[in-house]
């Protein structure tokens, strides 16, 4: 990176974000997100994987500051010695999963997850769902409220809600996990190698509909959905030293509040 990099500034529509947004304007060149040499996004979680989604295809490092109310992809809010910061940043490349998505309607629907792929129950009746592991059959009936598919860096979402392990950056797995499994009632999920492809196919679509969601984009009335981590897409952010997505990621584990 030069020693004065391109800076594209994206906020949140807070208006602390926006008035943070003003403020390194004034300080700091603002260039289109195709011309920068980093990203810089304002706001929270939420806001960066819409940052993720909208620009990832760019290849451009993201430099995140909290703004929202979770904020753990993001750095400490400062509008001091950015420049700095961004030079002393430490990167974390995150690869997403491909989500294919066939619905009742006979649609194909793909999208891209940094976080998670999310099968749900769309009504009081429960989801009754097969599981295959490239190819092979691995669970022929999980009755449940959903599953989930989730990356390291998703590790500690959602998945972590439901009960999933936190994923250690770099390791390659990715976490399947059960959302309120009925049946099998011991079943807890499993951490699989990467590049395992997996499909889930919804055995009574038409009684017991579901819909499966990548991080925001909700597909509505599924049959079958795969799930896949993407082979050609990666992003890189970055974080400040003292305060690596790695080292909050391990930290997370041994939080007892």
């Amino acid at each position: 990176m030069t020693a004065t990099p391109r800076i594209a500034f994206l906020a949140s529509s807070a208006d602390e974000a926006q008035a943070a947004l003003a403020e390194l304007r004034t300080r700091h060149e603002d260039h289109a997100p195709e011309e920068a040499d980093v990203l810089v996004a304002l706001g929270g979680d939420g806001f960066m994987l819409q940052t993720l989604h909208r620009h990832g295809g760019l290849g451009v490092p993201v430099y995140g500051m909290k703004l929202g109310t979770i904020g753990f992809l993001m750095n400490h809010l400062a509008s001091d010695g950015l420049l700095e910061r961004i030079h002393a940043a430490e990167p974390a490349v995150l690869r997403p999963l491909e989500m294919v998505a066939q619905t009742e309607s006979g649609a194909t629907v793909g999208s891209l997850a940094y976080n998670e792929v999310s099968l749900l129950r769309q009504t009081r009746q429960a989801a009754h769902l097969s599981i295959e592991l490239s190819g092979q059959s691995r669970l022929d009936e999980l009755i449940c409220d959903g599953v989930l598919v989730a990356t390291p860096a998703g590790s500690t979402a959602y998945n972590f809600s439901a009960h999933g392990p936190i994923l250690p950056l770099g390791a390659n797995v990715i976490a399947l996990t059960p959302i309120a499994a009925f049946r099998p009632r011991r079943w807890r999920g499993a951490v699989l190698k990467a590049e395992t492809e997996i499909r889930f196919r919804v055995l009574d679509p038409y009684k017991r509909p579901v819909s499966a969601t990548a991080d925001s984009h909700e597909v509505r009335d599924v049959v079958e959905v795969m799930v896949r981590e993407s082979h050609d897409r990666t992003v890189t952010l970055l974080f400040d030293p003292e305060h690596n997505l790695e080292e909050r990621m391990l930290a997370e584990q041994f939080t007892t509040g």
